[in-house]
């Protein structure tokens, strides 16, 4: 049995605003709110050389999370709410295990790994993602993970092994070098405890190939496998591309966005509706580092498309999704700023 936090934070006089609440109770109990879920870092692992895992103490306003799905996590760096997406794994004393790993550049993925003090405490937003165990058990799962995108699976297979393992499961993980490697012991000890369940290394800097051309032949069978892959953008694609049309079910996360080989040329202008500033852009760049480049911090979140934080309505123009190329031209529907690049002039409500 998980445990689960209990706010035990009283209730809050009616008159009262959420904020002015919120403001009083979290000096009495850095976890007690009205409704926001927060989380508090109670303890952090070394993972790998480049990764570590912080272990959360989530309040009761986080409404749990299934294995392989996504929360945000953010912390006020340089007087602003930073967020980004990880993939947790639920602990049994109900805590969340969250392993980052540090990004030349990342703002966020630094200051978790280096600077974040034990009993900070961070904003959390609600799972979400939607790559989860099948309902029925397939015959063959196949895991297919590079890089970070190892957490999630780790999630999966901490339920499978729960399970007691049904149906045969391969796990293959790619990283570039040895000591990049993250969760071995647990993965080993679950092999031990379930011989249909076999762990893959695939370390490129030591020769291995990558997804695109990594011999399978040892997975046997593939035309009944049901397939989850995560990784970075391209990855993603290329495990798509090579496996989709040979297996029974191809499903894939990627936590970065692949870039279309051919980008759009020149610039457009975007009308910001509720500010009334009117801003020149670059037709092939994703909206939310066109805005952020012009000094606009839209709310984000997963930065690749799942998580909709970034959503907002467009009133007028064409946009086209960064991913699949596909063109959008209906006025007065939500776009995901963080996945769609302006091919005319648009009108945002922003």
């Amino acid at each position: 049995m998980s445990a689960v936090y209990r706010n035990t934070a009283p209730p809050p006089i009616p008159w009262l605003s959420e904020g002015f609440f919120d403001f009083w109770s979290t000096r009495v109990h850095p976890l007690w709110t009205l409704r926001r879920p927060l989380a508090r870092l109670l303890a952090r692992h070394k993972a790998s050389a480049d990764a570590v895992t912080l272990e959360l103490q989530p309040n009761r306003h986080f409404h749990g999370l299934q294995a392989g799905q996504h929360v945000n996590l953010g912390a006020e760096l340089d007087g602003r709410l930073t967020t980004r997406s990880y993939s947790p794994v639920l602990l049994e004393n109900g805590r969340l295990a969250i392993t980052v790993k540090r990004i030349a550049g990342g703002k966020l993925s630094q200051y978790l790994s280096e600077q974040a003090v034990i009993g900070e405490v961070f904003a959390l937003g609600q799972a979400f993602g939607e790559m989860l165990l099948p309902a029925v058990p397939p015959p063959k799962l196949l895991m297919l993970a590079a890089g970070s995108g190892i957490t999630p699976m780790r999630a999966l297979l901490r339920q499978l092994d729960a399970q007691g393992m049904p149906g045969s499961v391969d796990l293959v993980y790619w990283v570039r070098q040895r000591e990049q490697l993250c969760f071995i012991d647990e993965f080993n000890a679950i092999a031990a405890r379930h011989p249909s369940f076999r762990l893959h290394l695939a370390v490129t800097g030591e020769g291995a190939a990558r997804v695109d051309s990594h011999e399978l032949d040892c997975l046997g069978d593939l035309r009944a496998a049901h397939v989850l892959a995560c990784g970075p953008g391209g990855f993603a694609n290329a495990a798509r591309a090579r496996l989709q049309d040979q297996v029974a079910h191809f499903d894939s996360e990627a936590f970065s966005v692949p870039q279309l080989v051919e980008v759009e040329q020149g610039s457009v202008q975007i009308q910001l509706l509720k500010t009334g500033r009117t801003l020149t852009v670059p037709r092939g760049l994703a909206l939310l580092p066109a805005l952020e480049a012009a000094g606009i911090k839209a709310a984000s979140g997963c930065r690749m498309g799942i998580c909709n934080t970034c959503v907002c309505g467009k009133a007028s123009g064409i946009t086209r999704h960064t991913v699949t190329g596909d063109y959008t031209s209906e006025p007065s529907v939500p776009l995901k700023l963080c996945v769609s690049s302006a091919s005319t002039d648009l009108t945002l409500e922003l």
